[in-house]
């Protein structure tokens, strides 16, 4: 009887992770191809085959995309120079149908990161920049800007640091800070998080210089939130830092640019595996790679591979929700390659598969509820 139990309990574990549904959500430019904007796709974990359920048809250069944590809409930036926006969508998981709700001005141009909550939609704005908060309405819509907080100051990169250039906003695992990268002044801005505050959401905190001339580009926190990995665009450099409620501190630098490489370098996007033992990054410029990092015990990173993404301006990439695959957004080739992903190595294996579609730039999984 027990051994009956067991069979039974085993395998309804199995049934209920069968029946897991994820849709992929691709934020794309449409200024440089056929792009239908925002794509949502049905993704098969065990395959990785997608199918195409729905897009939102001509909404300018929805690059960077946010769901809400009640999945019900969509916030994405519309980066379309000093004219950028942000907008609102519905999103109805279950048919993938996103319906557009309103847009209002960026307050800064190009964005290019975006983060949401219950009460407010935060915006990066990098030739802008601005950090452009703005607080939600009942419908899903958002108002026009409630705060824009502006640094000031450059760096040594003449062509590329003459002003503050913003480029993430990252909100604290705990939501009491928001991080913020600034590429064109060298530095991590931390702020204090006021989500119901009308006026003063975000207050300054600190700030932590960053290597002169690195470009401090995207970063993510460890699973445990105790350790922040920040990667810098224009050399390629990975900082790692120990996370202490709101303040950082400096353990390890290392790189994701390989000891013979000759070219230009820019790094992209990084990420962590759900179980925090390993963390990936993106080189584009004349690159094109993945880099594969071990996470020791003390936060600390090993190199172990670098391999060839299949595709130029690899912008974005994500691990599936169960870490199986990676998929890499090419901007430039106009594709997403897949890898499938060793989970106890933490290495990438090519699977072939390669899905065409117009400069796709950001990449984000919903499990359908």
């Amino acid at each position: 009887m027990k051994k009956i139990f067991l069979l039974t309990v085993a395998l309804s574990v199995m049934t209920a992770q069968a029946q897991k549904k994820y849709n992929l959500l691709v934020g794309t430019y449409t200024n440089s191809c056929d792009s239908k904007g925002i794509y949502v796709f049905d993704f098969n974990p065990e395959t990785a085959d997608i199918k195409q359920k729905s897009s939102t048809g001509k909404l300018v250069s929805p690059s960077f995309l946010s769901v809400s944590p009640d999945k019900k809409f969509i916030y994405a930036v519309n980066e379309d120079g000093k004219k950028s926006s942000v907008s609102a969508l519905n999103y109805s998981q279950k048919s993938g149908d996103i319906l557009y709700v309103n847009s209002v001005d960026s307050q800064g141009a190009d964005p290019c990161h975006i983060v949401n909550d219950d009460k407010n939609v935060l915006v990066a704005n990098y030739s802008g920049g601005t950090i452009s908060v703005f607080k939600k309405k009942n419908n899903g819509a958002i108002t026009e800007a409630v705060q824009v907080i502006k640094h000031e100051g450059h760096s040594a990169n003449a062509k590329r640091q003459e002003s503050p250039h913003v480029h993430m906003v990252h909100f604290s695992p705990d939501k009491k800070f928001v991080l913020s990268n600034d590429l064109g002044t060298d530095r991590i801005y931390v702020y204090r998080y006021y989500p119901d505050s009308e006026k003063q959401v975000l207050e300054f905190q600190d700030t932590i210089p960053i290597k002169t001339s690195s470009g401090p580009r995207h970063l993510t926190f460890s699973p445990n939130g105790k350790q922040v990995y920040l990667l810098q665009e224009l050399d390629g450099t990975i900082s790692v830092f120990n996370y202490n409620d709101g303040k950082l501190k400096r353990i390890q630098e290392t790189t994701i640019v390989q000891p013979d490489f000759k070219g230009d370098v820019s790094g992209a996007a990084i990420k962590i595996s759900s179980d925090g033992k390993f963390l990936y990054a993106t080189n584009r410029g004349d690159a094109n790679t993945i880099s594969v990092f071990e996470i020791g015990a003390n936060g600390r990173l090993t190199h172990k591979s670098t391999v060839a993404t299949g595709g130029k301006g690899p912008r974005d990439f994500a691990l599936s929700p169960d870490g199986k695959f990676v998929l890499i957004a090419h901007q430039y080739t106009n594709n997403i390659t897949v890898f499938e992903r060793d989970a106890t190595t933490g290495l990438l294996t090519k699977t072939g598969k390669k899905i065409e579609m117009c400069s796709p730039v950001c990449l984000v999984f919903d499990e359908v509820n």
